[in-house]
């Protein structure tokens, strides 16, 4: 079971403890000296997805709006090209 848990951590459990605890505490003060906490990171987060959802069901909005233009003048041309060809048949 030892070499399974080494081989998942990727070296002796102690070693990896020791790194993620130097690790942490670099990122700790790094993040304190720029004002950055966890709890910042979550709402920045929440809203960028908060954003991007509203974004993007406005941008499904206007596709709407262009798809209904468009048909205004589509779909009457489209009729009127199909009865003109009926007729000749």
């Amino acid at each position: 079971m030892g070499d399974g848990l080494n081989r998942f951590l990727g070296d002796s459990p102690l070693r990896v403890a020791i790194k993620l605890i130097v690790v942490s505490l670099v990122v700790g003060f790094v993040m304190h000296m720029l004002g950055v906490y966890p709890a910042d990171i979550f709402y920045w987060t929440q809203d960028f997805i908060s954003d991007l959802w509203r974004t993007g069901f406005r941008a499904l909005g206007r596709v709407g709006d262009y798809l209904l233009i468009g048909a205004a003048v589509v779909i009457p041309v489209f009729i009127l090209i199909r009865l003109l060809s009926w007729r000749k048949s």
